[in-house]
């Protein structure tokens, strides 16, 4: 391996053009090799909650699906981050890569925003602890984490253009502090600028971003790559700071770039310090040398998949039980739900793959008990876009708009849904200027009105039976979809007979992109549901012992690209819940959301698990949690408000929430997540930090100090189990604008029954401390404390006061 000094010594025996060759991608996944000098070539690919490889988002070679980031932000435990990014890393070789691009660390500032399910939490400290352990275990493997989005990425609406508006206080305490351990305690090696602008300037542009905090305050090393597209200038980007611009083919740099040099608008000792960065990652990474063949390897490992059902539990928490959970003798059980019979294992967008397998809650719970002690009803729909055709469909390429002449590519299609970036039509066709045919055929299974939907990132037409039924062609208008270059839905109602079976072809035109470069398309069918489903499900569970309704949302609703306009479960969920419960009073509900949801329902319920997006095991980690296999091990992240408009962002501004005229405004500062709850006195409908075990937890002896606190905290039940102890502190005195307490440690406990332990969670300096803005530094005011111990934002069982003495400490 080459030391510091070779690189060095290389990036002076490169010419200008070949140090500039090192700055852009060569195409979507990878960085050019330079033979000359047997510099090879490094390859990136997406997480992380797996790794994808160079496939496209829909298909290509399987990989292992891990739980979603809000899932392991529930489990409260940087052991398992650790040990689920030595796993992901393992992933990552199987595909060729040397780079990951994970962990997804930004902030749940709101309840809507649709990635919230990819991050850890609201609290930056938790999402801090959680990214060190992801980063590390990563890294331990040789695997570069890329932690992203640096930084004020909270939201999708307009997201590759907005500026977000936040005060220096709210980014150094609160949006900055994942980013700031990953760089100062992990090491990260890597980091991706967000797309959004931030006060003004797009993030890969911000010097005050990438060269004051995280250059010269924080002493970084590793390379800051852009978003997919998310670089725009030449030389303001690498005067910057932005190291490498994706994908490729460079856009902004290669020639362009040698020009600006050339001309004095960036200094050869500029490129040559993003050069060395570059080699520095290459060789921490060992793509500087490595000259292996490319291939891409599905490699389902038993270890992968003990590791993923078990961090499945981990990150499940139970909201509520009344003693009906973990079901014993539970008799014959009524499965019902949108949910129930489909796994619901991760969000959408860049974070997707192609898993090995999905294990349904249905899957699971056949496994264990055998499928004749299950009856199953559906319920309701809960989709957002018309469910896929699948089969053999066919898909006819031509090199022009219109459909001109033969079809120079035929390719077929498992699904009704396409992601086209590079390489399509095995290259016969120009990206940016092609048309596209694809049929397929659909037997109605039901009699009845059927709802065909088509939208795309291109104008697209859909025909049943030679009948137009869809057009987004003549009157296409941007959307929320693929990534908010594709229109929104658009249906049409076909009658259709019992066994019916018809021909749907749909026809695609390739439209100037927006902002993101591809062309995509997704249609379906399906027959809608109504009142007398919800009856037959109520019918289900009042004729079984137990019922177990399984809603929630999907990574259709909960993905990148597309925020939620509310926090309600979709379609007649919250009816069928209603349903089933006023059938049989033993009923437990299994949400799966990437995120809080309101619960009409709730007084009702005598068991409510939250789920997650566990990843590909969903179904076995939820029979384990519901018969008591493993613990409920998870504590909620993220606040649930009782309805949407308690939540943070709920301004009458729009400038605050969505957004409005390009801007979005973080008018709420410091006052997050259970810091507002706490400052307006709202009650949620379930706090931070929550969760409840199958056993007893009691805490006592607090002892605390400036240096921290200890505590003993005793199982006083009657099995094992898990509990997560959490500290806040806070000023005596309160300073107004600030929160009165913030979580400032935490420890996962695990102890058997009556099992007592002594727990320490240590404090620093930096703990008591908060961003001086004219001093540009950390200042801790002298003065008493409330150390505050509990089991959750709300549930606070000890205090002590201790004292700090002033102290001004460095960024």
């Amino acid at each position: 391996m080459s030391t510091r000094t070779d690189i060095e010594t290389l990036v002076d025996a490169l010419t200008l053009e070949e140090q500039v060759s090192l700055l852009s991608g060569e195409d979507f996944w990878s960085v050019p090799a330079i033979a000359r000098l047997g510099i090879g070539k490094m390859r990136v690919t997406d997480g992380p909650n797996g790794a994808r490889g160079s496939g496209s988002l829909v298909g290509g070679v399987t990989a292992a699906a891990f739980p979603v980031g809000i899932s392991i932000g529930a489990s409260w435990d940087p052991e398992l981050a650790r040990e689920i990014g030595v796993a992901i890393a393992e992933e990552v070789k199987s595909k060729g890569a040397h780079v990951s691009l994970a962990p997804t660390v930004n902030i749940h500032r709101s309840v809507t925003n649709g990635r919230n399910f990819e991050c850890y939490s609201e609290d930056p400290e938790l999402t801090a602890a959680l990214a060190v352990g992801y980063v590390e275990g990563l890294q331990s493997q040789g695997i570069s984490a890329t932690i992203k989005h640096f930084v004020g990425n909270e939201s999708e609406i307009e997201r590759t253009t907005i500026d977000s508006v936040v005060d220096e206080v709210a980014l150094r305490e609160i949006y900055l502090r994942p980013f700031e351990d990953a760089v100062k305690i992990a090491g990260t090696w890597g980091i991706m600028s967000s797309y959004n602008k931030l006060n003004g300037s797009y993030t890969a542009e911000n010097e005050w971003l990438l060269g004051q905090v995280l250059r010269r305050d924080w002493g970084y090393d590793g390379i800051v790559m852009s978003d997919w597209f998310g670089s725009r200038t030449t030389a303001p980007t690498v005067n910057a700071g932005l190291d490498l611009e994706m994908p490729g083919p460079t856009r902004d740099r290669g020639a362009k770039l040698v020009a600006a040099v050339e001309t004095g608008a960036v200094s050869r000792d500029t490129i040559r310090t993003r050069a060395l960065n570059m080699l520095r990652l290459m060789q921490r990474t060992g793509a500087l040398h490595d000259d292996r063949p490319f291939e891409e390897h599905a490699e389902d490992r038993p270890e992968h998949r003990a590791l993923i059902r078990r961090a499945g539990a981990e990150g499940t928490v139970l909201l509520k039980n009344d003693g009906l959970l973990p079901l014993a003798d539970a008799g014959k059980l009524a499965v019902i739900g949108p949910n129930a019979s489909v796994a619901q294992i991760m969000g959408g967008g860049s974070a997707q793959l192609n898993p090995h397998y999905r294990v349904s809650p249905w899957d699971g719970l056949a496994a264990r008990l055998g499928p004749d002690a299950l009856a199953h009803a559906q319920g309701c729909t809960n989709h957002r876009w018309e469910p896929v055709v699948t089969g053999n469909l066919t898909a006819e390429f031509f090199d022009n708009q219109d459909f001109d002449g033969a079809p120079v590519h035929t390719e077929t299609l498992d699904s009704s849904i396409a992601f086209w970036i590079e390489g399509m039509a095995d290259g016969k066709v120009d990206p940016a200027r092609f048309s596209a045919r694809v049929r397929g055929r659909y037997t109605a299974e039901e009699a009845g009105p059927h709802s065909f939907g088509l939208h795309a990132a291109g104008l697209a037409r859909l025909y049943v039976d030679g009948q137009l039924v869809v057009d987004v062609w003549d009157n296409w208008t941007p959307g929320r979809t693929f990534f908010e270059e594709g229109c929104d839905e658009v249906c049409g109602l076909v009658d259709l007979a019992k066994g019916q079976e018809v021909e749907i072809v749909m026809e695609l035109r390739s439209k100037p992109a927006a902002n993101l470069h591809h062309s995509a398309f997704r249609f379906g069918v399906s027959r809608p549901l109504g009142d007398a489903e919800i009856t037959a499900a109520a019918k289900a569970a009042a004729e079984a012992d137990t019922a177990l309704v399984f809603v929630g949302r999907s990574g259709e609703w909960d993905t990148e690209g597309s925020d939620l306009e509310d926090i309600r479960l979709p379609g007649r969920q919250d009816e069928l819940v209603a349903a089933v419960l006023a059938a049989n009073p033993k009923t437990v509900v299994v949400l799966q959301t990437g995120g809080p949801v309101e619960m009409p329902w709730v007084a009702d319920a005598p068991a409510i698990l939250q789920a997650w997006y566990p990843g590909q095991e969903c179904g076995n980690a939820i029979a384990d949690v519901l018969f008591g296999d493993a613990e409920p091990g998870g504590r909620l992240p993220q606040t649930f408000p009782a309805r949407w408009e308690d939540n943070p962002t709920r301004s009458q501004d729009p400038e605050v929430y969505p957004g409005l005229d390009g801007r979005v405004r973080y008018e709420e500062s410091l006052m997050i997540g259970y810091r507002h709850y706490d400052a307006q006195g709202i009650t949620p409908l379930f706090p931070f930090g929550h969760g409840l075990s199958y056993t007893r937890f009691e805490m006592a002896e607090l002892s605390a100090w400036a240096e921290g606190a200890e505590l003993t905290v005793t199982n006083t039940g009657d099995r094992a189990g898990s509990t997560v102890v959490q500290l806040y502190l806070g000023p005596v005195t309160p300073v107004e604008g600030r929160p009165k307490r913030v979580l400032r440690g935490f420890a996962k406990v695990r102890l058997g029954a009556g099992e007592s332990a002594r727990i320490e969670i240590p404090l620093s300096p930096r703990d008591f401390a908060r961003f001086d803005l004219a001093g540009q530094c950390w200042q801790v005011a002298a003065g008493d404390y409330r150390i505050e111990v509990g089991f959750s934002a709300t549930d606070l069982r000890l205090d002590a006061t201790v004292t700090a003495a002033a102290a001004t400490l460095p960024v």
